[in-house]
């Protein structure tokens, strides 16, 4: 682990974008900020960097904007049931362990332990026409077109797997027989997956209200089955619990330049002007984390779609929250964007 914890020290005025390198890179989910002598100055995790998005930070700010200035750590020669103990009861997965100030050691929580696992149901939306990627879709469903060697559903499921999702449901509506037969029961990757039938097409949320009563009673995690994106879902997962959130959406950055000076006014005084000002936005990703309470306001074969259903949350003072996507996001709609879809794949860190 020494070689490993080194590899996450970060000085205070490297960038976000840097901080996010070494979350990714070095697979310990943290990054930490130390002065010249290894003094720790704070601690960034993904969650971190998230917020400061939200609050308008760029990739591009310093990461001391967004560090925790005051983490939780231990004294070198804390004892491990001890420093796991403390995980726990923080919702931590790792401790900076200092000794006069500075870091010496970083503990874990392992990968591969029961914390890893998690129950809660993933809905893929899979029933689509994808009319618009005509004539590739007129003898098979859009989830089913191949991306690299695989199609995008299998892409979107050994992603979810890779973030220790087991319980998988898949909708289904057009061409439902092709992504049966081929997924099967989830044996083949060692997890559950079971169908959901649409008669009539539903919504982009109609579909909750037809999962079987014996679907975990936890937050869902609800996504189109056409989506390309390199997304933690545990990392999700994570945003969301900590947040006490009744869904969460995922959002992108989407900025755009006005082609006009814009002019501020007050009646006919001229106050400022802005030439071609760039506005940012963020967009829906049409991916979701819901708790189960929302999950139960749908009924058996009612047609809603999500915005629908977040806003009617929202006026009921339900807390919906936005979790901003910075990785790679690509939605597969158009014949330019599978083609696309075919050049990204190589280029990108998906799961075998």
């Amino acid at each position: 682990m020494e070689q490993k914890w080194k590899q996450v020290l970060i000085a205070p005025d490297s960038s976000i974008r840097d901080a996010l390198k070494i979350i990714d890179q070095a697979s310990l989910r943290i990054a930490l900020v130390v002065s010249e002598t290894q003094q720790l100055l704070g601690v960034v995790t993904d969650g971190d960097i998230r917020r400061g998005l939200l609050k308008n930070f760029s990739l591009d700010s310093p990461v001391s904007a967004v560090m925790n200035n005051h983490p939780v750590t231990a004294q070198i020669g804390t004892s491990r049931r001890e420093l796991i103990k403390l995980m726990n009861e923080k919702g931590l997965l790792s401790i900076p362990l200092l000794e006069n100030g500075k870091v010496v050691d970083l503990e874990i929580l392992q990968r591969n332990s029961p914390e890893f696992r998690h129950d809660n149901p993933v809905f893929l939306m899979a029933g689509g026409f994808g009319t618009r990627l005509k004539p590739l879709t007129n003898d098979c469903p859009k989830p089913m077109l191949k991306v690299g060697d695989k199609p995008i559903l299998e892409l979107v499921l050994l992603s979810f797997i890779r973030s220790g999702f087991h319980n998988f449901y898949i909708s289904l509506h057009y061409m439902p027989e092709q992504i049966q037969q081929y997924f099967g029961d989830g044996s083949k990757w060692n997890v559950s997956i079971k169908y959901i039938y649409e008669d009539l097409p539903l919504g982009t949320a109609g579909a909750l209200g037809l999962l079987p009563p014996d679907a975990p009673k936890l937050p869902v995690l609800l996504m189109n089955g056409d989506l390309l994106t390199t997304v933690d879902f545990e990392q999700l997962l994570e945003f969301h619990n900590k947040s006490h959130s009744d869904a969460t959406m995922c959002v992108r950055d989407y900025e755009y330049q006005i082609p006009f000076g814009v002019i501020n006014g007050d009646g006919e005084r001229v106050l400022s002007m802005v030439e071609k000002p760039i506005q940012r936005l963020f967009v829906n990703a049409g991916i979701y984390v819901i708790n189960p309470e929302v999950r139960a306001q749908v009924k058996p074969n009612q047609r809603i779609d999500m915005p629908t259903l977040l806003e009617q949350n929202i006026e009921l003072t339900k807390k919906v929250s936005m979790f901003p996507i910075h990785e790679y996001w690509l939605d597969i709609g158009r014949i330019d964007d599978y083609q696309r879809a075919q050049i990204d794949v190589h280029n990108l860190r998906l799961p075998a």
